[in-house]
């Protein structure tokens, strides 16, 4: 099992390419067990859907990108949302999720899918009315230049609707597979203040930022670690695989966690909303 969990994302000047690599390796490898595994993340979505506006009846309708798509689910959903001739993209930097996406939705032809990066979309300026996103932007490597490339692609009054996630997410797998001497298990997260900074950058001058805790609780170690893995939420940890000395160790530590409700893993979301001026 490996548990060096990457619901994170690098410094804005890192060197990108290895890491894009290996997320759109890991979400492929994930993209068959999604749906059925993504709980936390469809309830954390269904969150940022509540403020999703409606395109009115008679008015001109919208063109639409879930940004980091997946398997499709929201995406499909926004198809509602666009009015009659609308159009969605879904666009994804894993390929396997994206089959999985036209295998389950692609026969509407308002829905297309693209595989791209959201620091380089492949779309003209001012083209889209709105851009949804859950949990995808803390997994590129730089997020001034994503949002620098939304605000580029929204038309003037568009907005975009953005669930990411800050620092204490997933507190407790970081604390019950640490060890000593190691650097944590979860690379660091940006906080509110960054991405403030960052919308700022971007262009944008119309923004909200709100921050929540979320949490789930499990019955065993071996689901908690299902439900990240399930979504793509891990890389290799570096040094080879893990002993049955670390699994125990891992499993004592999650224990003294443990709630009524079972064993808590926690996110602490950031949902943002920016309108182009």
């Amino acid at each position: 099992m490996s548990v060096h969990c990457a619901t994170s994302r690098q410094p804005d000047d890192a060197p990108s390419n290895h890491w894009q690599r290996r997320v759109a390796h890991a979400f492929s490898r994930a993209a068959p067990d999604y749906e059925r595994l993504a709980r936390a993340q469809r309830v954390m979505g269904e969150t940022l859907w509540a403020r999703l506006p409606v395109c009115a009846p008679g008015s001109t309708p919208w063109r639409a990108l879930d940004l980091g798509c997946g398997p499709g689910h929201w995406s499909a959903r926004l198809v509602e949302r666009v009015g009659h001739n609308g159009k969605v993209i879904g666009l994804d930097l894993a390929p396997g999720m994206l089959e999985t996406a036209r295998r389950t939705h692609g026969g509407d032809p308002r829905l297309r899918w693209l595989c791209a990066d959201a620091a380089a979309l492949p779309l003209p300026d001012a083209s889209l009315d709105l851009v949804f996103s859950n949990l995808a932007i803390q997994w590129c490597p730089n997020l001034t230049a994503v949002l620098s490339e939304l605000h580029r692609v929204l038309r003037p009054g568009g907005r975009a609707l953005i669930n990411t996630l800050a620092p204490g997410t997933l507190a407790e797998v970081g604390h019950a597979w640490s060890r000593p001497g190691e650097t944590p298990a979860l690379l660091p997260l940006l906080g509110r203040q960054h991405h403030l900074a960052a919308t700022r950058l971007a262009g944008f001058r119309r923004v909200a930022v709100d921050q929540q805790r979320l949490g789930f609780h499990y019955p065993d170690l071996a689901a908690v670690m299902a439900s990240i893995k399930g979504v793509g939420a891990q890389t290799a940890r570096p040094g080879g695989r893990l002993s049955r000395a670390d699994l125990a160790r891992a499993q004592r530590r999650y224990e003294a966690l443990r709630e009524p409700h079972g064993l808590p893993v926690s996110y602490q979301l950031l949902r943002l909303d920016l309108t182009r001026d």
